[in-house]
């Protein structure tokens, strides 16, 4: 077999490509300083696009054999993770240092979408990523209570901007942590829409690789402020298997459709409840409803939680399941849920030119 090159290598692993994106990694500039070392050895580092990559082991055994195939007896590859910033075709100014703003929605309220959103921004941040929280629903925000926070955030040293808190490795801003608990928001239209705006803007959120927004239920001034100010990488919408549930969620989607946002698909919560006596499963609020809207519609399900006292319990709490019992199916179901986001994230960004890279 012919000397091993540098130029062989690259060669090689422009033969591999990533599952998710659909290019190969010479071209999404993924495999980087490629050194041929002793004749024999191969190394090289592997730059993924998310620190969540769900597809991290095949990547990395899919180059072995493609550098094994050229001749090389060791391959060593050093992985790491550099997030790219989404900045949208729209013109919209993106927020200093946020790389990614993920909206989550629901067509309806009580389906547990302030608890998906804290649970999957914590879900990122344990897997490496810089995450925040964006609680945009001003007028019932509940982000404080789940993420454990009750002090009032401070101002930076000139006095222009709030810094958010910071709990389980996410930084997070509210209504609620500039309210009395019991001190209501009765605002019109205009007034929440310059909250939204001064939570993007006038917040030292630093350097994020994800912003979470948790928007309030339905499709309102909330979500039409938020799509207006900035360019958004994705929406995902959260659901449980009842109908009348993935009626509104249709109708949600339909929404951000419409004002051109890319859709990252659908979370089904309250999928089934395990008897804790038993372990046998029940079908609570129907089943299997999230996947099949997700068929019709032709978008991913990002995943399903199931139904426990301790996801409820970790909310009050303030200390989320997903920090309190990381080997809790529900921990697991969420992990494996932020992966999937993670990737749809990745494939929005690569469909534009690439920055941050």
């Amino acid at each position: 077999m012919s000397e091993l090159t540098i130029e062989k290598a690259q060669e090689a692993l422009s033969t591999v490509n990533d599952p998710d994106l659909q290019k190969d990694l010479i071209t999404l500039n993924m495999a980087r300083n490629i050194e041929v070392l002793n004749k024999k050895t191969v190394k090289f580092n592997l730059v993924l696009t998310t620190p969540a990559c769900p597809l991290k082991s095949k990547i990395e055994e899919d180059c072995r054999q493609a550098l094994y195939k050229i001749g090389a007896e060791n391959v060593e590859i050093v992985t790491t993770a550099e997030v790219r910033g989404f900045r949208g075709m729209s013109g919209k100014q993106p927020v200093d240092g946020v790389k990614n703003i993920i909206a989550v929605s629901s067509g309806k309220g009580g389906v547990g979408k302030s608890t998906v959103s804290v649970n999957l921004a914590i879900s990122l941040s344990k897997q490496g990523a810089k995450v925040g929280i964006l609680d945009a629903d001003i007028t019932g925000p509940n982000i404080p209570l789940m993420l454990g926070l009750s002090q009032q955030p401070s101002l930076s040293e000139d006095g222009k901007k709030l810094i958010p808190l910071e709990a389980h490795g996410v930084k997070a801003i509210s209504m609620g942590l500039l309210l009395k608990d019991s001190e209501p928001v009765v605002w019109r239209g205009p007034m929440l829409h310059s909250a939204i705006n001064q939570f993007l803007r006038d917040v030292m959120w630093g350097e994020l690789d994800y912003l979470v927004v948790d928007l309030p239920p339905g499709t309102s001034d909330a979500q039409l402020s938020l799509c207006q100010a900035v360019p958004i990488s994705g929406a995902l919408v959260v659901s449980t298997p009842q109908d009348v549930a993935l009626l509104d969620s249709k109708k949600g989607l339909s929404m951000f459709k419409q004002m051109k946002v890319s859709i990252l698909g659908i979370i089904e919560n309250m999928s089934y409840f395990i008897a804790p006596d038993t372990g046998k499963e029940y079908d609570i609020f129907g089943s299997g409803g999230a996947k099949k809207a997700a068929e019709e519609l032709g978008i991913e399900c990002l995943g399903q939680v199931p139904l426990q006292i301790e996801l409820r319990e970790g909310g009050d709490k303030g200390i989320p399941v997903t920090i309190s019992e990381p080997e809790n199916v529900v921990s697991k179901a969420f992990l494996e849920i932020s992966k999937n986001v993670a990737a749809q994230v990745s494939i929005q960004t690569v469909k534009q030119e690439p920055v941050n890279v």
